[in-house]
């Protein structure tokens, strides 16, 4: 590999290294020598794979070797394990010269074995009993909440208000019945002046609504 390509991919393992801290492991190889023994030529946070300078082989190091520097694809976002055991998220990138030949490996490996471990313990601690589609919004006041159970009940019925006939808004004001939203202090003279009724026929469609429901 030439020195300035070496240089480049020295000051890019550092500054990779140095960004995502000491569990992230970035490995440089070099493959123009054909000698995988010694191949690894810079390494950052070696103790991840417990490797140095000088260490290889690996088996992308062999992988690109053995058909004469003829170039893999490059594996990105795959699982390693170290020999004692680490989850390594890997990533094997490779550099080509002007011919398409392969002269380095760029590798990346983070330590991912305490985040799987805690993957686990959260996945018992957020899991509920009853599946949602999406986790359910709490309101900072009671008046983002009426507005909050109003969209909710226009989404129930599936139309604009503009579009909804006298069926369509008795089925939203069931819903909002249903949630409680009429505790809500003045909460009849905004849902009236949302869905454009009276208040004598919001108390139609409330008593109609509950008929309905007690059929």
């Amino acid at each position: 590999m030439q020195a300035s390509n070496l240089e480049f991919c020295l000051q890019l393992a550092k500054g990779i290294a140095r960004q995502f801290g000491p569990n992230c492991e970035v490995v440089v190889h070099d493959l123009a020598s054909n000698d995988p023994e010694t191949s690894i030529v810079a390494i950052e946070n070696g103790h991840v794979s417990g490797r140095r300078v000088g260490d290889g082989p690996s088996h992308v190091v062999l992988e690109a070797l053995r058909d004469g520097g003829e170039v893999p694809e490059d594996r990105l976002s795959y699982l390693t394990k170290s020999e004692d055991g680490k989850i390594l998220k890997s990533s094997t990138i490779y550099l080509r010269d002007d011919d398409g030949k392969a002269i380095g490996i760029f590798a990346i490996n983070y330590d991912i074995t305490l985040m799987l471990a805690m993957e686990d313990a959260l996945r018992g601690f957020t899991a509920t009993d009853l599946p949602q589609e999406e986790p359910e919004h709490i309101s900072r006041n009671v008046a983002d909440l009426l507005d909050e159970l109003i969209e909710q009940s226009v989404k129930l019925v599936g139309k604009p208000v503009a579009l909804m006939n006298k069926e369509d808004k008795v089925k939203a004001i069931q819903f909002l019945n249903d949630t409680g939203a009429f505790l809500i202090t003045k909460s009849g003279y905004k849902v009236c002046k949302y869905f454009g009724i009276s208040k004598y026929t919001l108390y139609s469609y409330i008593d109609e609504a509950k008929s309905a429901s007690e059929k």
